[in-house]
């Protein structure tokens, strides 16, 4: 149902300028401070541990290492102990102290658990005591860790094994496990399609369903490890566009009995199995199969004693491609209907269904996205989730009443709020931010709306020289908005003239323009203006959360679209008095970099400099599960992958580019850029090129600062 009182903010925002407004200082970022400590340090401020404790009206956090309680109705707080006080507690029990409190888990309303090494503990809030549990601490070192939480049993693997240990006792489920035949649920279809690569607890804990995935029919790919004399081959399994893929199946293992039964998803091997969901009596488990093509889903239930299949609920078909992300979710308090989300109206929305697959009805409806359910309240009667109504770069929390489907907007201040839910539904906690507000925490009603602010961070960087920044809107070829962002330099001067990076993306599954703090940009942009320069971002047609036919127009032709959309933000850019034409620099990682490579040999006369990292080359070379959605398969479109294969345009580059590689990337193998420096020798085109031995598809770490200031440096000494 189309929301009411709507605003119309892509025109709103389109017209709003912001932009900081800060008292002028001396201080500048060093580029460790833009790059080690834009997430840290000179981020927003966050507290720690916000959460609702369960069955009580009180909420608490952790700020500045001190534990507070809050009452979720007045929003008023209180400290209930310091890091100092519980080290002295702990102390005195002969326990190891604490350098931090961490993460918090509420037993009641008077005692919380505490990591503590290996074990969790217990502080007693009336008995002011640290108490002995028999709880283990959350282990962060087993693979596909997950824990069931009614009986606290949980699973893991070892060795490509799955295991399972309940009451203390350590079942192993799987013998088989080797490198061909996997377990752990990482890279089951490559983590696409929503999966996270961990295992699946019945409602109950009486049953775990997992992936077997037999990877030997995908050919061995080298990975080699420079840090050994001599270097050694590390292979992996890596299932390029085209060829070969995985076999997955999916095992119900029953906890009592120590049985294990396959479910009997028959067809084709290459299938993906998706979205695995289970009915909440345990009976049966549910599967999104979709067809290698990505065209066809079949949404099907079987039974969970014996694997039978029972029937199909119903199907989806796109000509393009359909990509289910999101598992049945049952109603709260009625078993016998579940809510779908799916894109058939061109927009992503959600749908009521009864559990013999008959559509009841459409609950949600109009041009914006559905983001993500996030809970029932008390009675069932309500769904909560987040959307993007009110402009493709806000994000705000909304209700809707399954019976009458009325929706409603919970969260008003124009920008992006991230909410979490009380388990009765009555209250959420609001993580407000926008363009220029760097964080609010807010309680609000969700009957009366009322919102209490009990957190506002203050603005981290207001001790620095930074350029102001805005958001707005252009035009492309065919009329569409697209959203953009622009820092300008340091005490900028609009008589002067200067130099652009436009710093890129543009890929499938992303979007960097958004209402929230500094516009959704990244410290080093601040740096780069004390440096002088303009940053640019363009989300064009291909990113996320703003429909169907705006992310397929780049079907087959992954590169095209895209690369007309950022010349039409580079012709913007042109049209401004203050920009320097002649000086315009890319850059951009993975997607990006392929972006950046594009657009510095496709439109070689545009760019004067550009650095690509981690860059796909030639799409043949990337994984199935990703390349043959957007791209289908090399052997059904031919003609789109030569167009976009940029070994084909190596000849026509001009400007400086620089390419960079992660030695070990097992995402955007190394060999893409390795045939590009190859062909540019055979071209004899000159490329700088630059590799970071030990690092996978990013440079993280310390080794990020070397990185950036790398990047840094080759576009002020070329720009």
């Amino acid at each position: 149902m189309c929301l009411k009182n709507k605003i119309t903010t892509t025109v709103a925002i389109a017209s709003i300028f912001y932009s900081t407004f800060i008292i002028a200082q001396d201080k500048l970022l060093t580029i460790q401070d833009a790059v080690l400590k834009g997430r840290t340090t000179l981020a927003p401020k966050r507290l720690q541990s916000l959460g609702f404790i369960p069955s009580h009206n009180q909420f608490s956090y952790v700020d500045n290492n001190i534990v507070f309680i809050g009452d979720k109705k007045n929003g008023n707080t209180v400290p209930l102990i310091t890091l100092q006080d519980l080290n002295t507690k702990l102390k005195a029990s002969s326990k190891d102290t604490l350098a931090a409190i961490g993460g918090l888990t509420w037993k009641n309303l008077s005692q919380f658990y505490f990591s503590n090494k290996k074990v969790e503990l217990m502080y007693d809030i009336d008995k002011k005591a640290v108490l002995e549990t028999d709880r283990k601490a959350e282990p962060s070192n087993l693979d596909a860790y997950q824990k069931e939480p009614f009986t606290s049993a949980y699973s893991y693997c070892k060795d490509n094994n799955l295991y399972v240990v309940k009451d203390g006792k350590e079942s192993q489920v799987t013998t088989d496990g080797s490198y061909e035949i996997v377990y752990t649920g990482k890279n089951v279809h490559q983590n696409e399609f929503g999966i996270d690569g961990k295992n699946f607890w019945s409602p109950k804990g009486n049953f775990l369903a997992y992936y077997r995935m037999d990877q030997s029919p995908v050919t061995d790919y080298p990975i080699i490890d420079w840090t050994t004399r001599p270097a050694k081959n590390e292979n992996i399994k890596y299932p390029m566009a085209g060829n070969k893929s995985h076999h997955v199946t999916l095992g119900i293992y029953d906890v009592k009995t120590n049985k294990t039964i396959f479910v009997k998803t028959e067809g084709d091997k290459e299938q993906y199995l998706t979205n695995i969901a289970w009915s909440p009596d345990e009976k049966h488990i549910y599967i999104a199969i979709l067809s290698r093509t990505q065209n066809d889903m079949k949404l099907n239930e079987y039974d969970a004693a014996t694997g039978n299949y029972v029937r199909t609920l119903f199907e989806e078909h796109d000509d393009k491609y359909t990509e289910p992300l999101h598992p049945m979710l049952f109603l709260k308090n009625n078993p016998s209907q579940f809510i779908w989300q799916s894109r058939k109206d061109g927009y992503t929305h959600l749908y009521l269904y009864n559990i013999n697959g008959t559509l009841i009805k459409q609950l949600t409806k109009g041009n914006w996205e559905i983001k993500a359910e996030n809970g029932f309240d008390e009675k069932g009667e309500r769904l909560f989730f987040h959307a993007n109504d009110q402009s493709p770069v806000n994000q705000d929390f909304y209700s809707v009443n399954l019976k009458s489907g009325e929706v409603k907007r919970l969260t008003y201040s124009n920008g992006f709020h991230t909410c979490v839910l009380d388990e009765k539904g009555n209250y959420f906690i609001d993580n407000f931010t926008n363009s220029t507000t760097p964080r609010e925490y807010n309680i609000i009603n969700t009957s009366t709306k009322k919102a209490i602010n009990i957190f506002k961070a203050e603005n981290p960087i207001k001790e620095y020289k930074t350029g102001s920044w805005n958001l707005f809107t252009i035009k492309n070829n065919e009329g569409t908005d697209l959203h953009c962002r622009l820092f300008k330099p340091v005490n900028f001067d609009s008589t002067k003239k200067y130099p652009v990076l436009v710093y890129l993306y543009n890929g499938p599954h992303s979007q960097m323009v958004t209402n929230t703090w500094m516009a959704g940009g990244e410290l080093w942009y601040q740096y780069m203006a004390e440096k002088g320069f303009m940053v640019f971002t363009l989300d064009g047609r291909g990113t996320s959360y703003r429909g169907k036919a705006f992310e397929q127009a780049t079907h087959r032709q992954l590169g095209t679209k895209e690369m007309e959309d950022q010349l039409k933000g580079v012709d913007y850019l042109k049209s401004l008095p203050y920009v320097d034409a002649s000086r315009i620099g890319v850059h951009g990682w993975s997607f990006g970099g392929f972006m950046t490579t594009t657009l510095m040999t496709r439109s070689p006369e545009t760019f004067k400099v550009g650095a690509a990292g981690g860059p796909v080359i030639d799409w043949t070379y990337y994984e199935i599960m990703y390349t043959e959605r957007y791209m289908d398969s090399p052997q059904d479109n031919k003609e789109g992958y030569e167009k976009n294969n940029l070994l084909n345009y190596v000849d026509k580059l001009k400007g400086k580019l620089l390419m960079i590689h992660g030695a070990q990337d097992p995402v955007v193998v190394w060999q893409h850029s390795v045939l590009y420096q190859k062909k540019a020798v055979d071209k004899g085109i000159q490329l700088d090129y630059y590799l970071y031995p030990g690092h996978e598809h990013n440079v993280l770490g310390k080794d990020r600062a070397h990185l950036m200031e790398k990047i840094t440096n080759y576009f002020i000494d070329n720009l």
